[in-house]
């Protein structure tokens, strides 16, 4: 078992994308666990979900130990203030709270089923980390904006399976 207090290498991902060389064991713990949080706030992370956070977290290098701990987390009753607290990483200029709220809602959405619950779980998420009303919604736009793109390169590109 890893120490909590346990400094992770961050992955070339992470590296490259946040300017992150480093984070502890336990942000990469709660950064997941707040996800499931959020995403669980329609009364499941269905296994879309739950997919596409441990294809995150790996892409971010957390360690397969954390991984294994999404599964059993009891996100239903979590306190996402609470778990929001315990998340730092070695850089200061990173916006745990803006980044956080992006994969809430890519995650979220991942199952192509944003749920009310999941949006009010995501507001109520930022206005916890003191993100902005526009910014917040600029966030979500900007997914929008990211699952169009991939659908046109998709059909540019012929990969994308005409119904």
């Amino acid at each position: 078992m890893t120490n909590v207090k346990e400094i992770v290498p961050a992955s070339e991902f992470l590296k490259k994308n946040l300017g992150i060389s480093e984070a502890p064991f336990e942000a990469y713990i709660n950064y997941g666990y707040a996800l499931l949080t959020i995403a669980g706030a329609d009364g499941e992370v269905s296994e879309a979900e739950l997919n596409w956070l441990e294809n995150h977290q790996r892409l971010a290098g957390a360690p397969e130990e954390v991984i294994a701990k999404y599964k059993t987390f009891a996100y239903k009753n979590a306190d996402l203030e609470g778990i929001l607290s315990k998340i730092s990483v070695d850089v200061s200029t990173w916006s745990k709270s803006r980044s956080l709220l992006y994969h809430a809602i890519q995650m979220s959405r991942a199952d192509n089923n944003y749920s009310i619950e999941e949006q009010k779980a995501v507001k109520k998420a930022a206005k916890l980390l003191k993100v902005e009303d526009d910014i917040a919604l600029a966030i979500n736009r900007l997914i929008e904006t990211e699952e169009a793109v991939t659908s046109l390169r998709k059909a540019l590109l012929q990969t994308e399976v005409l119904a």
